[in-house]
């Protein structure tokens, strides 16, 4: 799923393509796309766009008149530049956003369809699709203490709550908390204050280090390659690979759709966290410590 830093690149590719533009249609490949119906989508033909904006995983076009289209990629979805009239490819293409300047593809690969697209008069209504999650890089320490701990969660599940933080989701959770050396698993209200200025500093780091990183590879183009598993991440999508700070097979959790990587040396002390799967199949053969685990591999 894009996360925040996606979110901004994709942001920074589209203001200087659509702001100041008409929009002059949209044409939906895929109707199960629009999940609302007043006001109706033709209301937008001809509309300006005059802001752009993230809403946590979000994106969103303010149009004149009041109008604001909000657009969540979910897991697969993801957007193209393409030329003038431009038509959505095959099965994946769900809509056609058309500019003078050029048309904004989206597309979402798999069969499931997540993606949506909703529009919605005046702030008001914007702001129900706001999960209301603390933005992280605007933030104070104080201010991510607080929402930190204001309920007793794990990390995993914290930084990945949008009504607790914003635009943060599974892959960059995974590296924020290899970087700051932690469990996914600690509780949150477990954490000295000492622990939590380190995780708010790593946190800091990973995002500004990565958005850095995106929008010198975009340059003055558009993002093409958005994706979860980069090979130049350190723990997440790279189960069984060693880790880069200290060459440790990278371990995982994984529940239901979700999947959490971490190094068990940098972020456990060793310990192999239970897979609620696969620990209980296994039983007494689960590795349970660093040692079990490389032992197997002699």
């Amino acid at each position: 799923m894009p996360e925040l830093p996606d979110i901004v690149v994709y942001l920074d590719c589209l203001e200087p393509r659509v702001l100041g533009q008409p929009l002059q249609r949209v044409r939906l490949a895929n109707p199960f796309l629009l999940r609302s119906f007043d006001p109706p989508i033709g209301e937008t033909a001809g509309r300006t766009v005059i802001g752009l904006r993230r809403m946590g995983k979000r994106i969103v076009l303010t149009l004149e008149g009041d109008l604001f289209l909000v657009l969540h990629l979910m897991i697969a979805g993801r957007l193209y530049w393409k030329g003038p009239g431009a038509k959505p490819p095959g099965k994946i293409g769900l809509a056609a956003f058309d500019f003078p300047t050029g048309t904004l593809i989206l597309t979402e690969a798999g069969s499931k369809r997540r993606a949506s697209l909703h529009l919605v008069r005046g702030e008001s209504d914007l702001a129900k699709h706001n999960p209301g999650g603390l933005e992280v890089l605007d933030a104070s320490e104080a201010q991510f203490h607080a929402a930190l701990t204001r309920e007793n969660h794990t990390l995993k599940r914290a930084l990945t709550d949008p009504r607790i933080f914003s635009g943060i989701g599974n892959a960059y959770s995974d590296e924020i908390l290899h970087r700051a050396h932690l469990s996914p698993l600690t509780l949150t209200q477990s954490l000295p204050p000492e622990v939590i200025t380190r995780l708010f500093t790593a946190l800091r780091e990973t995002l500004t280090n990565w958005l850095t990183r995106l929008r010198t590879e975009v340059g003055e183009g558009f993002p093409e390659k958005v994706t979860a598993l980069r090979t130049d991440f350190a723990v997440h999508g790279r189960f069984g690979l060693p880790c880069p700070a200290c060459n440790t097979r990278v371990q995982r959790i994984i529940y239901a759709e979700n999947e959490t990587n971490y190094c068990p040396r940098c972020q456990t002390n060793g310990k192999i966290l239970a897979d609620r799967s696969l620990s209980r199949l296994l039983k007494d053969d689960w590795p349970r410590t660093v040692e079990d685990l490389e032992g197997e591999t002699k």
